[in-house]
């Protein structure tokens, strides 16, 4: 089954804190659901393991992580694949891009992914509609993480 999803979040940080956060594994592996670990294995790839719950089906999925057409502090390209056993697998990649907005950084992000297995059976709704609350997730938390001290502390 194909997805896809994009969207745009404003940040409270400069691009350039904004890149180095995109880049650090620590402040990745806080920020993503699920994440159990998330460690850089080159300057563009890491390995990941995270556990996530789909409608009945409960995946732990291991994969690999590469970054391409890497414009520091524009964006890049995220692509990936992970498997997760019986519940199946999951690939894809995604556009990020960085621009300054309103004192801040403009995310904006188009993501397309490729489901197969059990995953893929729980039907295309269902599955968009936890991709968009992981994203989500993903985001809320990753807007504290870039967040100037002062502000975290606020929030």
């Amino acid at each position: 089954m194909a997805m896809t999803m994009s969207g745009e979040v404003q940040l409270p940080a400069t691009r350039e804190a904004v890149w180095a956060k995109l880049n650090d594994p620590e402040v990745l592996q806080h920020c993503i659901p699920g994440c159990e670990s998330l460690e850089k294995i080159s300057d563009v790839e890491f390995q990941a393991v995270a556990t996530n719950k789909i409608g009945p089906v409960k995946a732990r999925f291991k994969g690999k992580v590469r970054l391409s057409d890497l414009d520091p502090p524009n964006g890049y390209r995220i692509s990936g694949e992970g498997d997760g056993g019986v519940a199946g697998f999951a690939k894809g990649g995604a556009t990020v891009a960085l621009s300054p907005k309103d004192g801040g950084t403009l995310l904006s992000y188009n993501v397309e992914a490729q489901i197969g297995g059990k995953l893929a059976q729980l039907g295309q709704r269902l599955v968009n509609g936890v991709a968009k609350k992981l994203a989500d997730q993903f985001f809320s938390s990753f807007a504290r993480a870039v967040a100037p001290p002062a502000e975290a502390s606020q929030a």
